[in-house]
């Protein structure tokens, strides 16, 4: 099962958790992002993500397609944010579950790293004295 949302809706863990439960799992790996509140030592005042929603899901859909392929994971949620976040606010949550805990800590951050890397969401950081738009792709 694979479950992918794009909101500008406040994510909840618990729902995430309770979407991939499998009871044929021994291993639960997620992955929480939140907005932090300094960037090169600038205080952040807020976020705001930006996205093409239908390419972004379809992208999305296909890198946990791999990671199931890859690390033989069961069940994987991904929820994003879109919208304007404040320091503390959950970005991005995803949940892995599989036989072995491996699998889930190495589909885990093949997910986050593969998001970052190919998925059109696009973040811009709102300092005191200005505004940045962040290259997800160093």
């Amino acid at each position: 099962m694979i479950d992918i949302k794009i909101t500008e809706n406040r994510l909840d863990i618990t729902d995430c958790l309770a979407a991939a439960q499998d009871l044929e799992s021994g291993g639960v790996a997620t992955f929480i992002g939140t907005v932090r509140n300094m960037t090169k030592n600038k205080p952040v005042i807020r976020l705001e993500y930006e996205c093409y929603q239908p390419m972004a899901v379809k992208e999305i859909q296909k890198i946990t397609e791999q990671a199931v392929s890859l690390f033989s994971v069961h069940n994987i949620v991904v929820h994003h944010r879109i919208g304007i976040l404040f320091p503390g606010d959950v970005a991005v949550i995803i949940v892995v579950n599989a036989g072995h805990r491996d699998a889930v800590f190495d589909a885990c951050r093949y997910i986050i790293d593969t998001i970052k890397e190919r998925v059109p969401i696009w973040k811009k950081e709102i300092f005191e004295d200005g505004e940045e738009w962040v290259s997800a792709h160093p």
